[in-house]
């Protein structure tokens, strides 16, 4: 796995990402206050058949940030600058939390781009209690206010696994930009209904996973992703929390090689 950072295709920007393997591209996002390395377990075992793009999001990791107040439309017109970096027409694409939003608002608009989607640890029209403790965090976040510990609680539990991983992640959360990691969370905060209504134009394989224990990415929002989608699917990793593809590697690349391996609609209709 090689980390390497170029220049936007439109030269807006650097862009940070890990690439690892060959054949058909895979695009990765993580999560706001991550970086790329957040997909290690999956970039290892899914480059021994895909062509893996693990990216850093804008103000995280190696990539330049986008301005603050940016949105998450803001967010997804990157993502078409970031692919276009690497010559992609047509890829699959996932994304984690934050990232999944990215993606999912990417096979909304970009669809002709899109073989497949995976919508990891997804969020999907907060209640409004749920929005509004989001949108308080992502105040104190611009105001210098900074809680790592209070997340990595949310995130994890006291499982073995749990707490190599919640160290991982906190290593992570503590080398962010604090710039770069607050206009992210702004967006994240805000946008979680921005392309809600339009999941029904995804006719692309949809994958929506997230684990039982993940009380902000519920459950019940990935079966509403996957139940608005055509070809939709949700699956709910038993025991975990929001961090599963950290915590469940194994189960979540698993889920990912079945989804990696539905038709493509677009060959289909060839």
């Amino acid at each position: 796995m090689t980390s390497i950072t170029l220049p936007l295709s439109d030269g807006s920007g650097r862009l940070g990402y890990r690439e690892a393997g060959q054949g058909a591209p895979l695009v990765l996002i993580h999560g706001v206050g991550l970086q790329s390395a957040a997909w290690s377990p999956q970039i290892d075992a899914l480059s021994d058949s895909h062509h893996v793009y693990a990216l850093d999001m804008p103000g995280h990791g190696d990539s330049s940030p986008l301005p603050e107040g940016s949105e998450l439309p803001d967010f997804v017109a990157w993502l078409d600058r970031a692919v276009a970096t690497f010559g992609l027409t047509r890829f699959s694409l996932a994304g984690h939390s934050m990232g999944a939003l990215i993606a999912g608002g990417y096979a909304v608009t970009h669809p002709d781009k899109v073989a497949r989607v995976a919508l990891v640890n997804g969020v999907f029209r907060r209640d409004p209690a749920a929005r509004a403790a989001v949108e308080e965090r992502a105040r104190q976040l611009r105001e210098g206010q900074v809680d790592h510990d209070t997340p990595l609680d949310r995130w994890f539990g006291d499982a073995a696994s749990d707490r190599a991983a919640r160290a991982r992640v906190a290593e992570w959360l503590h080398a962010v930009d604090l710039g770069g990691y607050a206009t992210a969370y702004g967006a994240f905060s805000r946008g979680d209904a921005t392309y809600a209504d339009r999941f029904g134009a995804i006719r692309c394989p949809l994958l929506a996973l997230t684990g039982s224990e993940d009380r902000n990415s519920a459950p019940e929002m990935s079966q509403a992703m996957a139940a608005a989608a055509p070809k939709g699917k949700a699956l709910i990793v038993e025991g975990h929390r929001h961090m599963v593809n950290l915590t469940a590697p194994e189960m979540v690349t698993a889920a990912m090689r079945d989804w990696l391996a539905l038709p493509d609609a677009e060959h289909e209709a060839a």
